[in-house]
């Protein structure tokens, strides 16, 4: 266990708590649950990890690191507990009666940052769909009122069973309106792509961990001015503009996109398959990673594995890694350019500073033989095409 030193005022105070199921990626010091946190404008006092070969069923931690939790919740003035991995609903709502605090969940606080973030309509029905869909699972724990209502006389459930029925019914049509309209959108930009495929527009998308840099690099490449920061998830909603490569003697389309997380839950996979889109049908995918976070292979292998839920593993990819500026003198690339073995298949690599313009000039010139490539490929296919039909 460890305490933590924070001297913000007025926010929720929390307790960190990660369990270790000896999965490679566990964080034993809760590094990126404690950014996950203090994102969402809540303040971490302590955190406490445990090992255990699989979760307890009632209580995810077993008794005995539950009193142990409850009281270094006590003695550090916490007001909330947070898991850094998703708990079962009744999981979640067994740990608040015997902690007698409330509980929450990483699920939870990754869709409660979402929704501070999302500033388009789309970005808003997202977030807002895949909120419905968590708490559809939780109508037990979040509606206290609920004890107080009782069926009608002859009623076989238990208290508020009606109320429940209620207000499960209420999501469910808020869920099916919101699909609706999310419906609606997913077919404007499908709209939006057939005019650009019409244009015959060579699509680039970023994609990449949360944080890596990859509005900073848009920003450097097409001079614009989408927000940054360093945190996680500082831009949710995708912004696309055109992009001109000098070799190449053309423009470009070149969409950011919202940024990946290890555990990110399937309900905003799904929510944001709209968003998402943009890179399952690029041409191709730019991968920027974090090179100065000791983590970046884990970080990598998660955006892969991601990318290959959404159906865009084998949209070509070029390698970014980024952040060079924060390396020390000793761990400094000797080559700024050279192949990287990504499951199986060599793919480029390219290390740069987005945010000194380091490197900028070779990716470019990279894009511009990249697009230079389609188009004579493009151009064969249109010759074969014509001499294979008089």
């Amino acid at each position: 266990m460890k305490s933590i030193n924070n001297s913000a005022f007025n926010q929720t105070s929390v307790l960190l708590v990660g369990v270790d199921f000896g999965l490679p990626h566990f964080d034993v010091d809760l590094e990126e649950l404690h950014l996950l946190a203090e994102t969402a404008g809540m303040k971490p006092v302590a955190h406490i990890t445990c090992k255990r070969k699989a979760p307890d069923a009632a209580l995810f931690v077993g008794s005995g690191k539950a009193d142990e939790i409850r009281s270094l919740a006590r003695l550090h003035g916490a007001s909330e507990v947070l898991f850094d991995q998703a708990l079962s609903p009744a999981q979640q709502r067994n740990l608040e009666r015997y902690l007698e605090l409330p509980v929450n969940d990483r699920t939870l606080l990754i869709l409660e940052i979402f929704a501070q973030r999302a500033l388009s309509h789309e970005g808003k029905l997202q977030v807002e769909l895949a909120r419905l869909q968590y708490l559809s699972t939780r109508l037990v724990r979040r509606w206290s009122h609920l004890e107080r209502q009782r069926g009608g006389i002859g009623a076989r459930g238990g208290p508020g069973e009606a109320q429940i029925e209620l207000d499960r019914r209420m999501i469910s049509e808020s869920i099916k309106r919101t699909k609706d309209r999310l419906s609606k959108v997913k077919r404007q930009h499908a709209t939006q792509r057939r005019q650009r495929e019409r244009r015959d527009a060579f699509r680039i998308s970023l994609v990449g961990y949360t944080n890596a840099g990859k509005s900073t690099l848009f920003n450097t490449l097409v001079k614009a001015h989408a927000y940054t920061a360093d945190q996680l998830f500082a831009t949710l909603d995708t912004t696309t503009r055109q992009l001109y490569l000098e070799k190449a003697g053309r423009l470009v389309s070149l969409s950011d996109t919202v940024g990946f997380i290890r555990d990110l839950p399937h309900t905003l996979i799904s929510a944001f398959q709209a968003t998402l889109q943009e890179s399952i049908d690029a041409d191709l995918l730019l991968h920027v990673i974090d090179a100065s976070n000791e983590n970046y292979s884990e970080q990598l292998a998660q955006v892969q594995k991601v990318l290959k839920e959404i159906g865009a593993s084998e949209v070509n990819q070029i390698l970014i890694f980024n952040k060079i500026d924060l390396l020390a003198p000793s761990s400094q690339p000797t080559l700024f350019q050279d192949f990287y073995d990504l499951e199986g298949r060599s793919v480029p690599r390219f290390f740069l500073s987005a945010r000194d313009s380091l490197g900028i000039d070779a990716l470019r010139l990279a894009l511009s033989e990249i697009v230079l490539s389609s188009q004579q490929l493009s151009s064969c296919d249109a010759v074969e095409w014509h001499s294979g039909n008089p």
